[in-house]
């Protein structure tokens, strides 16, 4: 049996679990709080900040190879430990370049993938001439945190000053005609896998629904797969990446952001295919075959429950009547606190006729009480 060590222990590592019993391997998380999503799931538990190099050498020892649930790491405080012979999958190597937001648009600039125009604003020399613009935060941002879509110059003055007028990525705003992700991995022996191409609905830059396939031409998909296929083999990453694209009204298509984990674009794997993105991952880390990942049905949709007030209720007569939607699949996270925008739990229905539109509508109206 092989011992897999996951730095960071909410839903996703949460979500492993059910895969590393199907594959007879056992999870240690590296997590802050007791209350932790996969604190309840894993075989054994460091509590510790995601960040903690110490912790993570504790990890090390009861381990055969360590894998990442975020990219909230420290990555230098890391680099000793793969120094002492320690198994990082994804290798630190890959990640370098990732991590820091302005440091992955250079990057994917130099590998040849379209990207936004961008910049850095680190003085007011660098103020844009153009407006609106989007300004995001190097590190740490996540589900809309981090990011704004600023209209003029003294809205971007006033919120950096806000901010403590730190060292930020600035980009061109780009008028999409929509979001589209794909979940991509590749494994030790270097073959890369490809889920189908999702498009993703957002609101106030969190996640809301994932309609699985994407209603788009094949060309698209055929350019979305290259750059994924292009973006792995460069890095010579081990792991499953999530990938977030713009398309354009007039078909151009820009890379928005990578993630290098399992992602929430990915999360109708669960239930929509043959092999879901937890269990790729987990295939690639443990240096396992990699299988074709087939939907088992023509279309699926994936609708997040965000926190829409502040609770400590896990609403179970809600998730009782979104359950009885035929085909539906609800997946909680056991959070023990609701607020704003939290990601509380998902669902994912099955589709073969009807619109995945209504079916999220129909969701999202017993979820919000609309």
């Amino acid at each position: 049996m092989k011992r897999i060590g996951v730095i960071g222990g909410g839903q996703l590592a949460w979500m492993m679990a059910g895969a590393a019993k199907k594959l007879d391997v056992e999870l240690i998380v590296q997590t802050p709080k007791a209350d932790d999503p996969a604190a309840a799931t894993a075989r054994d538990t460091i509590f510790a900040a995601i960040d903690d190099a110490q912790a993570a050498a504790k990890l090390a020892q009861q381990c055969d190879v360590i894998t990442f649930e975020n990219e909230f790491i420290n990555l230098n405080a890391l680099k000793s430990l793969a120094q002492e012979g320690v198994c990082f999958r994804p290798r630190l190597e890959a990640l370098s370049p990732l991590l820091d937001k302005y440091d992955q648009r250079c990057y994917l600039q130099r590998i040849g993938l379209p990207v936004p125009p961008f910049s850095l604003l680190e003085n007011e020399a660098d103020f844009p001439s153009q407006f609106p613009v989007v300004l995001k935060a190097r590190r740490h941002g996540y589900d809309g945190q981090g990011t704004f879509i600023i209209q003029s110059k003294d809205e971007l003055e006033a919120l950096w000053d806000r901010l403590g007028r730190p060292s930020l990525l600035l980009e061109e705003f780009i008028p999409f005609e929509r979001e589209l992700a794909i979940m991509a991995a590749r494994g030790v022996d270097g073959e890369v896998v490809l889920y189908p191409v999702v498009e993703t609905q957002q609101e106030d830059q969190v996640c809301r629904r994932v309609i699985a396939p994407a209603d788009v031409s094949p060309d698209t998909v055929s350019q979305i797969e290259t750059f994924a296929q292009t973006l792995l083999t460069q890095l010579q990453v081990i792991g499953i990446f999530g990938i977030e694209f713009f398309l354009t009204a007039t078909g151009q298509i820009l890379v928005n952001e990578i993630a290098p984990r399992t992602h929430n674009s990915g999360h109708y794997t669960l239930d929509a295919c043959e092999i879901s993105q937890f269990e790729m991952h987990l295939r690639t880390v443990a240096g396992l075959p990699l299988l074709p990942p087939k939907m088992r049905v023509p279309r699926a949709v994936m609708v997040n429950l965000l926190g829409y007030e502040h609770s400590q209720s896990d609403y179970p007569e809600k998730r009782a009547k979104i359950a009885e939607i035929p085909q539906t699949f609800v997946h909680w996270y056991g959070k023990t606190e609701s607020r704003p925008g939290r990601k509380l739990g998902h669902v994912t229905t099955l589709l073969k006729n009807r619109d995945p539109q209504e079916v999220a509508t129909q969701i999202e109206a017993i979820w919000y009480n609309a």
